[in-house]
């Protein structure tokens, strides 16, 4: 791309800003900023004009699935299905790690944060700890691919590689890096980050799959033979991945997706829950419920709107394929957004003074069309750490990973 053709795409789109500060560069910022313009994907800001509605519109009514009795019963029948298709290279898990440890008062990614009290325990380190077990108990490694950001992807991969992938094998890792999107001021206005570059952020977890076609990872997945996804959240460290009876359950239930859930602890839980949504999967987020849909009850006495997701999905990679070109809800986000002010100073703002554009997985699923909520114990399946201290920190994942035997 040239400046001439930089400057009429971006007057097309009313961003002539970005090269606001042009006859100040030098010619590998210049090279530097072209790229990024050519690269960058300006759609998302139309939903800053045009912001979808997020919270669909239809129907909404409870979703069945499998209770932890139901899973007794058959667990004998789901695991050996899923050892099978784990030993067959069928199932893949996709690990979404983009974040950093900012929360965690950590410089770093989030997975490279150390949990461990008399010894390091990295979060990393203790899912693959997590994975290891499924891969004795199968015999069969399952692929691993990790997403990072341009914000951590350096320092994740120095990272494994420093710690010699937490004895997994190298050849069942892959990384690749999630798209970016731009952030924009209360105008609308494209941010710079510094005169030569764009203010760019992770387009959100919902962006994997297309992600991983954009770095070439799908063919990978091809040639192994993968047929399932686990994708799940790194900040869970009780994470159970390629669990044979969830794999199993999934494929016996001939749904396109599963999803892990717990059952909410009471009514009002701050926690996205699976339900049906014109007759098609969906995730409603707490905001999202009345209080009637809250306090709703069946005939049993549970809570009719019962499953709270956990950020462990299981996608069919046929049908995951097949909608992969279909757009899924960009959520526009109000946050703090560190630019280049127009004199060229470096600013650094105490408030949200910007918006950014992410696409989550959550949405992915409603695409799948069917869904299998599969219930799991929260206190052996759900240990986040998203704070330091109180509610979801690393206190609270640290008294629970005792609870489940590991030393810190």
């Amino acid at each position: 791309m040239t400046y001439a053709e930089a400057e009429r795409y971006l007057k097309e789109l009313s961003q002539t800003q970005i090269l606001r500060f042009w006859d100040e560069l030098n010619e590998e910022e210049r090279k530097n900023l072209l790229k990024q313009i050519e690269s960058t994907d300006f759609s998302v800001i139309d939903n800053f004009y045009h912001h979808e509605k997020l919270d669909g519109a239809g129907r909404t009514e409870p979703i069945q699935g499998l209770r932890l009795a139901d899973i007794e019963k058959r667990r004998e029948e789901f695991v050996a299905v899923g050892k099978a298709a784990i030993r067959a290279g069928k199932v893949g898990a996709v690990l979404l790690a983009g974040g950093q440890g900012t929360r965690l008062g950590f410089d770093g990614p989030k997975g490279a944060f150390n949990i461990g009290i008399t010894a390091p325990l990295y979060i990393f380190e203790q899912q693959i700890k997590n994975l290891l077990e499924v891969v004795r108990e199968c015999g069969a490694y399952v692929p691993l691919y990790i997403m990072t950001s341009d914000l951590n992807h350096d320092a994740t991969v120095k990272f494994w590689r420093e710690h010699d992938y937490f004895s997994y094998p190298a050849d069942y890792v892959r990384f690749f890096v999630q798209e970016m999107a731009p952030a924009v001021d209360r105008d609308g206005k494209v941010l710079l980050a510094e005169k030569d570059s764009i203010a760019l952020s992770p387009n959100g977890n919902g962006g994997w799959l297309s992600s991983m076609q954009k770095c070439g990872l799908l063919d990978d997945v091809s040639r192994r033979g993968v047929e399932w996804l686990n994708a799940y959240a790194v900040d869970n460290v009780l994470q159970r991945i390629a669990d044979p009876a969830f794999v199993g359950a999934t494929i016996l239930s001939g749904c396109n997706c599963g999803s892990k859930v717990v059952c909410k602890a009471d009514p009002h839980e701050r926690v996205g829950v699976l339900c049906l949504q014109d007759g098609k999967p969906n995730i409603i987020e707490y905001y999202e419920m009345t209080e009637e849909m809250a306090c709703q009850r069946d005939e049993k006495g549970d809570l009719a709107y019962l499953y709270g997701v956990i950020l462990n999905y299981l996608f069919n990679v046929p049908k995951a394929l097949s909608v992969l070109d279909r757009k899924i809800p960009v959520h526009v986000v109000e946050k703090k957004v560190p630019y280049v002010d127009e004199n060229g100073e470096k600013v650094n703002p105490s408030a949200p003074n910007a918006y950014k554009f992410e696409t989550l997985i959550l949405d992915m699923v409603r695409l799948m069309d069917t869904c299998l909520p599969y219930e799991v114990e929260r206190e052996k399946e759900f240990a986040p750490v998203k704070n330091a201290t109180g509610t979801d920190s690393v206190e609270s994942a640290r008294v629970l990973l005792q609870k489940n035997g590991v030393k810190l």
